[in-house]
């Protein structure tokens, strides 16, 4: 496995990076009518899969959401078997009262906050990697 797995190294070097646009979370009866290249995420769930979008083509193919999203992604290279990186960042997140949903991808970590939320989101991020 390839990544790091130190959590103090981890969290040193988080390197959060708002990426452009928001993002909204959609719960489908099926894909059809989908494509998927323009999904940043899916998940198949027991209720139908979820699709993680930019609100704009959310907005295109009529789909419904509530969450309005930010994205965030820690650009340190982190390894899935790290352990310990999740809950920090969560708690520090928590501590500021800013909810996270979190996408563990083979590279990084994305971080979707309330788009309003997206600037004190990074701050915290950052508060926390200058702490280790």
């Amino acid at each position: 496995m390839s990544g790091e797995t130190n959590l103090a190294q981890l969290l040193r070097t988080l390197r959060p990076v708002r990426q452009p646009g928001t993002y909204v979370f959609c719960s489908l009866p099926s894909l059809a009518g989908v494509d998927l290249s323009e999904c940043i995420g899916m998940f198949r769930e027991a209720e139908g899969p979820t699709v993680i979008l930019p609100q704009a083509t959310a907005d295109r193919l009529q789909l419904p959401y509530s969450y309005r999203a930010a994205w965030l992604t820690l650009t340190v290279h982190s390894s899935l078997e790290a352990v310990g990186l999740t809950a920090a960042f969560a708690q520090a997140l928590a501590r500021a009262q800013i909810s996270c949903n979190v996408v563990a991808a083979y590279y990084h970590d994305h971080i979707f906050v309330a788009a309003t939320d997206a600037d004190r989101a990074l701050q915290v991020l950052q508060e926390l990697a200058a702490q280790e």
